[in-house]
């Protein structure tokens, strides 16, 4: 073969090689999300103890030996299962909870702060499930734990904020209370739905209206 020409079909012979790689990973990344999404399922309708691999398999519509290719057992994909809602979660708590959104009356902050919350909830069951299980496995406790100090403080900041004279002692229990309002809200807003879920959710931005206006105020903080 003339060198000119082994020249111009080398490169090609190359490009098909890291082709095949690619497409192999591009292939196993869906099949991950398949399992993912058919164990978000399973999870939903059974509980995290209750599930088995069997179970997320045939939901996916694969065999038991196709899962074991990707996930070693079930902690395994309930673990990569909260990494991946960790990592929406957070996206979501950063659009809800912006210097932007503090600056607001307070009904409105309230609107900014936990549509976008209760939304993602909403879209994502399987995170109740996971995140506040009795049974989860202790990878994804230990990184709610620190999602759930991060959020603290988060809201925390945004009471210092908008009352700046606030003591420290009072602003952490006024974060902690109102953190543990809308969890308790939020149970009752994710166990109904359609016009009962709306009411729910307009019944929570009530009580945290009634519980935060003495503290934080009505009208926009100093400064904004």
């Amino acid at each position: 073969m003339p060198e000119k020409q082994q020249a111009e079909e080398s490169p090609t012979r190359q490009q098909r090689s890291e082709e095949k790689p690619r497409r192999r990973q591009a292939r196993g990344e869906r099949r991950i999300a398949q399992l993912l999404e058919a164990a978000a399922s399973v999870f939903c309708q059974s509980g995290y103890t209750a599930a088995s691999t069997n179970a997320i398999a045939r939901e996916a519509g694969v065999s038991p030996g196709t899962l074991y290719q990707f996930f070693p057992n079930k902690e395994a994909i309930a673990v990569g299962l909260g990494d991946q809602l960790l990592e929406h979660w957070a996206r979501s708590h950063g659009q809800a909870l912006t210097p932007e959104n503090i600056g607001l009356p307070l009904d409105r902050m309230l609107d900014a702060v936990l549509d976008p919350l209760i939304a993602f909830n909403v879209v994502n069951p399987a995170f109740a499930v996971l995140m506040h299980g009795p049974d989860i496995p202790g990878p994804i406790a230990e990184e709610i734990g620190s999602v759930h100090c991060a959020l603290l403080a988060r809201v925390e900041e945004m009471i210092a904020t908008r009352v700046p004279d606030l003591p420290p002692g009072e602003r952490a229990r006024t974060a902690n209370m109102t953190l543990h309002l809308f969890k308790a809200g939020l149970t009752l807003i994710m166990s109904h739905e359609g016009a009962e879920r709306d009411a729910y959710v307009a019944e929570l931005k009530t009580v945290m209206h009634r519980y935060l206006e003495p503290i934080l105020g009505d009208e926009h903080p100093v400064g904004h």
